[in-house]
């Protein structure tokens, strides 16, 4: 299960919503099969449907 706080903690490089996204994809590749978005993120760039955009992301790649 991918929880996107621990990957915010975990990952202390990104600094916009599009290196979360990138993040989100490398692990969903990596054989990640479930993602919870447990809290928003942080960046001044973070859109109003991050939600959505980033469920997309990840089912995206899974598919």
């Amino acid at each position: 299960m991918l929880w996107l706080s621990e990957l915010l903690m975990q990952r202390h490089d990104l600094d916009s919503f599009d290196g979360l996204v990138a993040a989100i994809e490398e692990k969903a590749q990596q054989g990640e099969r479930f993602f919870s978005m447990d809290v928003k993120p942080p960046y001044a760039d973070t859109p109003d449907n991050w939600e959505e955009r980033l469920e997309a992301i990840f089912t995206s790649v899974k598919n």
